[in-house]
């Protein structure tokens, strides 16, 4: 495949820009003294969990219910 001079630069400059990227982004300063630094668990990934323990018992469910109709027929 023959890339353009042009296509072949934007190809490198993004490529620098995305190693470079994380050198030049600064995070968020720190809290007060009193308050630690961690992040707080709430209710959203515990519902994407209990989502996602629902979503494999069904997967689960229907192969073992489609195992035991191949094996009637």
């Amino acid at each position: 495949m023959d890339m353009s001079l042009k296509s072949r630069r934007v190809l490198t400059l993004l490529t620098l820009l995305i190693i470079c990227a994380p050198i030049c982004v600064m995070a968020q300063p720190g809290f007060d003294p009193g308050v630690p630094d961690g992040a707080p668990i709430d209710g959203g990934l515990s519902m994407l969990a209990i989502a996602g323990v629902s979503y494999a018992a069904k997967k689960i469910y229907n192969k073992r219910k489609n195992q035991e109709k191949t094996a009637e027929e």
